[in-house]
């Protein structure tokens, strides 16, 4: 049987580690929102073998077991007492290394069609915690809607009001961040938090002035300091009119937020001519 599944990035409008847990884990406390850029993931069942293949259209991806859709694949066979081939075809349009969770997405995909093909009915509560064995950012992306993720990433809690229309310039600098050198860097002596209950009352209340002033990620001057790149296209976006300005996850893509189509475009204009990962995208609600 065979199934496409969309594996859509996400962006952090927040993202803050209050601290650390005795085995060396991050507590997180993120909202996150997905946004229409997206992977798309065919995932086939076979019974001609049982092995767990991946293939992709993106020439840096991992074929192997450290591809995280082969992970999912993985666990999701264990999960259903399955022996069941697995063939995995990513076409990809997610930045790889960006801070957009695009491998995350992918094991997500794969966790939410196998769960269709082999007719589980686990819930996405289930289904996140068997993501939460791949990384903290594969629950969320079962949920593929705007949250607020706490613990070590499997509390997610969508929110039930709707965001307002917003246009968001992503834009991916061509270098490459190692998400767990980052988090190694971190200081949480040092680390100023934002105030996550403000911004989802915001959020709640539908001010989008407010929630540009709230907005924060307490991982962009730890990746800024390393990567000079990210300031100058921050402060480019700023130039030309952005609503608010921020990092996603670990980096190196940063985003600018608009709620007006002409001011996204001037961004974007303005950007793409000297990064060529820029996209204009939309949040999914």
């Amino acid at each position: 049987m065979e199934i496409l599944e969309r594996a859509y990035a996400k962006l952090n409008l927040s993202l803050d580690t209050p601290y650390l847990h005795q085995d060396g884990q991050q507590e997180w406390d993120m909202f996150m929102v997905p946004i229409d850029l997206a992977d798309s993931v065919t995932i086939r069942t076979t019974d001609e073998h049982q092995a767990i293949h991946v293939d992709s259209t993106s020439g840096v991806l991992p074929l192997n077991e450290k591809n995280l859709a082969y992970q999912a694949a993985n666990l999701m066979r264990q999960r259903a007492n399955r022996q069941d081939g697995v063939d995995i075809y990513i076409d990809k349009k997610i930045p790889v290394a960006a801070g957009l969770g695009g491998g995350s997405a992918d094991a997500a995909a794969v966790i939410r069609g196998l769960n269709r093909i082999w007719h589980l009915e686990l819930s996405e509560t289930e289904l996140a915690r068997i993501g939460l064995q791949i990384d903290a950012d594969v629950p969320f992306c079962v949920y593929s809607r705007p949250a607020r993720v706490t613990g070590r990433g499997e509390i997610v809690t969508p929110i039930q009001t709707k965001l307002p229309p917003l246009w968001l310039v992503v834009s991916k600098p061509a270098i490459s961040v190692s998400t767990p050198k980052i988090l190694r860097q971190i200081d949480y002596g040092k680390l100023e938090h934002g105030d996550m209950p403000a911004l989802m009352d915001a959020l709640e209340q539908g001010d989008l002035a407010e929630v540009c002033i709230q907005m924060f990620n307490v991982l962009e001057p730890v990746t800024a300091g390393r990567y000079p790149e990210i300031i100058k296209l921050r402060e480019k976006m700023q130039k030309f009119g952005a609503d608010a300005v921020q990092m996603s996850g670990s980096g190196p893509t940063v985003f600018a937020l608009s709620n007006k189509e002409s001011r996204a475009k001037r961004i974007y204009n303005a950007v793409r001519g000297f990064v060529q990962e820029t996209y204009i995208v939309h949040i999914i609600q």
